[in-house]
């Protein structure tokens, strides 16, 4: 629950729904397939490296984001499944 307590890392949840309408092209990795490069997220979000990296790992650690390292950059993308699982659970316990 910490992990979607916070409006930056929402806010970063909602955009990676659609990421081809909220990012620009990558040069490595397919903005869907692959997920959105961290420092696009950043950059976006007008943050600096370190602050998007811990945000973000609060989120992989969740299990909401799925990270995966193409070269020497890592990608994000949303993990749907347990985005899912996660939102039965709350709307079963509230």
């Amino acid at each position: 629950m910490r992990a979607l307590a916070n409006e930056r890392r929402l806010q970063v949840l909602e955009w990676l729904k659609d990421p081809a309408a909220h990012f620009p092209a990558q040069t490595d990795g397919d903005l869907v397939k692959d997920g959105v490069c961290g420092v696009l997220i950043a950059k976006k979000l007008g943050v600096s490296q370190p602050t998007i990296s811990e945000h973000l790992n609060i989120l992989s650690q969740a299990g909401l984001l799925r990270p995966k390292r193409i070269k020497q950059w890592t990608f994000y993308k949303r993990d749907e499944a347990r985005i899912r699982e996660m939102k039965r659970a709350l709307l079963k316990n509230i």
